[in-house]
């Protein structure tokens, strides 16, 4: 049986949809509620807050990258509320219509309704008008409630209630969370840094607690939520590497789905895990697997890990399966230049020199199709995915690429990643079977 749920969304991205979300859970989660965390898309970071607000680890629900029956598996939570974080603005997304994977496209599957965040600095009626906007604009998408946030003063809030009041009756007016300059989370390359690395994500997300406690009517809230409607049979995600698999975790690699690791182990797979940055080197007999994360930041320490390296090139040489994924690729290569332009030498691998001092932005769906059989499946199994990273490849041999990748818009983009022997890689971050 499916959970009851509601999705948090907004206009656009920058309205503080990550922080209610947070504050929600957290003050629900204070007041006796089984709750649990979901994020819309493919994002690492956001999920972070979530599972610090929650106590539990957050999923992601990607309306692209996974099949129904994924989707029906991880709505399926032992909770009594699912609170799931939109992504960007409810109905931006990609493909050739701009809404594949967008917010409104799983509210759509699910039937979740949603509540819209809207930052309301700076306007007063006028922001009936926006919202009015997003309540008609597609009636397969609930949006039943709305949230200001950064409001001004009293007299701010009495503006904006009265409008949606006269312009919008039946909407569900939820409250006005006060402007708060402590309500801010640093942020760097990728996004905000990792829940896990930020000195002021707790105090944020209490802080965000007492305010959403105080400012809304959770009750109410909590009314709105309904159970998905969509059920299935269990999936299995990706196929496991082997039936015992190194998993690498720490400030460098933490790019890493629990679902896809979930995955892992139900389909019989044990997991081990161990530190890079710590110097340690994966257990013996066992496949590795090196998430995306923030090599760069951290090249020097990784290129000094003797142990580590070294512990790579015996399970190479032993012929165990060794993946990596965005910066887990990267890992494997020959060198990563930092962003001051410092080479440093990594495992060497893979016949791959990446650089951060020239950044590029590399972002969206893919589309990945095995060239050759392996771990991940015989040669055409395909999988989704998605890339987002600054780096760029300096040097690259020639050898056999690992993909063949089109985009959410089915445009083809050649090969991509690398696979030698039993190592290989790629910048996809996969999601599911496609």
């Amino acid at each position: 049986m499916s959970a009851s749920g509601l999705i948090v969304a907004a206009p656009a991205s920058g309205h503080g949809k990550t922080l209610i979300s947070a504050g929600i859970l957290r003050a629900l989660r204070r007041r006796g509620r089984r709750v649990a965390a979901a994020k819309t898309g493919p994002d690492y970071i956001d999920p972070g807050f979530l599972a610090m607000a929650s106590g539990s680890p957050a999923v992601n629900l990607d309306a692209w990258g996974m099949r129904h029956e994924t989707l029906a598996g991880l709505v399926a939570a032992d909770a009594e509320l699912i609170v799931c974080e939109g992504t960007m603005g409810l109905f931006d997304g990609a493909g050739p219509d701009g809404e594949a994977g967008s917010t409104a496209a799983l509210a759509r599957i699910t039937g979740w309704p949603v509540v819209l965040v809207v930052d309301a600095r700076g306007q007063g009626a006028s922001a009936a008008a926006l919202v009015a906007g997003f309540v008609r604009h597609d009636p397969r998408v609930p949006v039943v409630g709305v949230v200001f946030n950064r409001v001004g003063s009293p007299r701010h809030s009495d503006l904006l209630q009265g409008a949606i009041e006269r312009h919008l009756p039946g909407l569900v007016r939820l409250g006005c969370v006060p402007a708060d300059p402590r309500l801010r989370l640093p942020e760097r390359h990728l996004g905000l840094i990792p829940a896990a690395e930020s000195a002021g994500a707790a105090a944020a997300i209490e802080r965000a607690a007492a305010l959403v406690d105080s400012a809304l009517d959770l009750d109410r809230l909590v009314a709105l939520a309904r159970p998905a409607a969509i059920s299935a049979a269990p999936a299995a995600g990706l196929p496991p590497l082997a039936a015992r698999i190194a998993v690498a975790r720490d400030d460098a690699f933490v790019f890493a789905y629990p679902q896809l690791l979930d995955g892992w182990r139900r389909q019989g797979a044990e997991l081990a895990f161990f530190s890079p940055l710590a110097d340690e080197a994966p257990p013996d007999e066992a496949a590795v697997f090196l998430p995306g994360g923030y090599p760069e930041l951290h090249a020097g320490r990784l290129a000094a890990a003797q142990r580590f390296t070294a512990g790579l090139r015996h399970a190479a040489d032993m012929g165990n399966p060794i993946y990596g994924e965005c910066g887990g690729y990267m890992v494997l290569g020959e060198a990563l230049v930092d962003a001051a332009g410092e080479a440093h030498a990594m495992a060497g691998l893979l016949p791959l020199t990446t650089s951060f001092a020239d950044r590029r932005l590399h972002l969206g769906y893919r589309v990945a199709s095995l060239v050759a059989a392996g771990p991940l499946g015989a040669a055409g199994v395909a999988f989704r995915g998605h890339e987002f990273h600054y780096a760029t490849v300096l040097a690259e041999e020639a050898v056999a690429p690992l993909f063949r990748l089109h985009d959410a818009s089915g445009r083809e983009l050649g090969t991509g990643g690398l696979r030698r022997g039993a190592v290989f890689g790629s910048f996809v971050h996969l999601i599911d079977r496609a």
